[in-house]
């Protein structure tokens, strides 16, 4: 069977530009991109990346770039409706220790244009407003059909194109439907000038509590002039159904209706730490609202010469700030499995291209499927509660973080464990 020379990239947000990067340094690879947008978007808000994707981003010459962007936020400080401090807790500092890098906090777009960036200076390719119709297999080659009537032909094909993945309905698992988890978000990013003073001294991520969510805020870049913030909460699907109408309705209601439900939960607390969260939530303009949805377990990630990585394989809830670590997860052993591909091409005992995906499946879906529990565990604190659950649920979580600290869960790696574990280790 011959090597593979061509790697075709249907996507062009982290994942897909991350894999370019990767293959074309670690693999020699030539790694033209395609996206459906006509140009770079410059939606979301900011993503959160904890130890194992940012020493893999180290390994890709990008971490640098990313720390002056970001803001290092590893700090867990969560409040009550009262302002008071239920507790705090370093969620890194043990995964720091093992790997050298603790947790950031970067805007998406700082995010992608240090990838893009990057991609211009490696003459990585990059095609936009490119639809993708249509996939194909011949004699060790798979051809991708776009909408504007052209083509391309390569040696295999990344689907890296998010949870709606086209490429995962097309050609790899037609059946596959996303299903949306019931939390739902809105968010915002701030300038802090328009905020009160410990607005742009906040070195840490802020969480408050109320019956019918989370509150949570951060820093989201170095120099801590801007700040993310969003409210998470249950938010059941419209009537209309799971469509693209339904959610969009749905959306404008909830983001008409956002400041009104949430000065309505803060209550009557006269604390500075709830004056401040009023300030930040009506001198917000724009508000985005994103229904979270996930991939459910068990389908299949790849298909002959086609595998989808990413949110296209196991998209996940963000309460565990893991879709880009994964990604680059995923990215940094398939390159491991095309560089094994490589060198064992004509020996007697080399295993197929198939057979290494399957392993690659096999070995991924272990990892991301315990992150999945991960992120579901932690979304239930975003769940509607009576008020008498709400206090018992502040009181459980303040004796846990003392407790966590007094006797030094942190210095064992309880609950950061996985934060170290390293994919290069994997063997195939």
């Amino acid at each position: 069977m011959a090597g593979i020379e061509k790697v075709i990239i249907i996507g062009g947000g982290p994942a897909g530009i991350a894999a370019a990067l990767v293959l074309q340094e670690r693999n020699n690879i030539s790694c033209p991109v395609y996206e459906v947008r006509s140009e770079p978007t410059t939606l979301g808000g900011a993503v959160g990346i904890p130890s194992n994707g940012l020493r893999l981003l180290e390994r890709m010459g990008l971490s640098d770039a990313m720390m002056a962007k970001g803001s290092e936020t590893s700090m867990l400080n969560l409040h009550s409706l009262n302002g008071n401090e239920v507790g705090r807790m370093d969620m890194a500092s043990w995964s720091r220790q093992q790997t050298g890098f603790g947790y950031l906090r970067i805007r998406r777009t700082d995010l992608m244009e240090v990838l893009l960036n990057t991609a211009s200076e490696r003459d990585i390719p990059i095609h936009f407003n490119k639809r993708l119709t249509k996939i194909e297999e011949n004699n060790d080659k798979v051809t991708v059909f776009f909408s504007d009537g052209t083509s391309d032909t390569g040696d295999f094909l990344l689907g890296c194109d998010g949870i709606h993945s086209t490429v995962r309905k097309l050609y790899v698992d037609p059946d596959c439907t996303p299903q949306y988890t019931g939390i739902s978000n809105v968010f915002s990013l701030i300038s802090t000038s328009q905020l009160p003073p410990a607005a742009s001294s906040m070195d840490a991520l802020h969480a408050t509590l109320t019956s019918d969510g989370m509150f949570g805020i951060s820093p989201a870049t170095t120099a801590r002039d801007m700040v993310y913030w969003f409210f998470s909460r249950e938010i059941a699907m419209p009537k209309s159904g799971d469509t693209r109408d339904g959610w969009e309705e749905r959306g404008k209601m909830e983001v008409d209706n956002l400041k009104s439900t949430f000065i309505t939960l803060l209550g009557e607390s006269d604390s500075p730490w709830v004056n401040m969260l009023r300030d930040v939530v009506r001198k917000t303009d724009v508000v985005k609202f994103y229904p979270i949805f996930k991939i459910m377990p068990g389908g299949p990630w790849s298909k002959g010469r086609c595998l989808v990585i990413g949110d296209a394989a196991h998209a996940m809830p963000p309460h565990a700030s893991q879709g880009v670590s994964m990604a680059l997860e995923d990215v940094f052993l398939f390159s491991k499995l095309l560089n094994h591909h490589s060198r064992s091409l004509g020996a007697p005992s080399s295993r197929s291209l198939g057979d290494l995906l399957q392993l690659y499946e096999c070995k991924r879906k272990a990892r991301t499927e315990q992150m999945l529990q991960t992120a579901e565990r932690n979304g239930d604190v975003r769940k509607k509660k009576t008020p008498m659950r709400l206090w018992a649920n502040e009181l459980a979580l303040s004796w846990g973080l003392r407790i966590y600290g007094a006797i030094g869960l942190d210095k064992m790696g309880i609950g950061q464990k996985p934060l170290a574990y390293d994919i290069e280790e994997e063997q195939f």
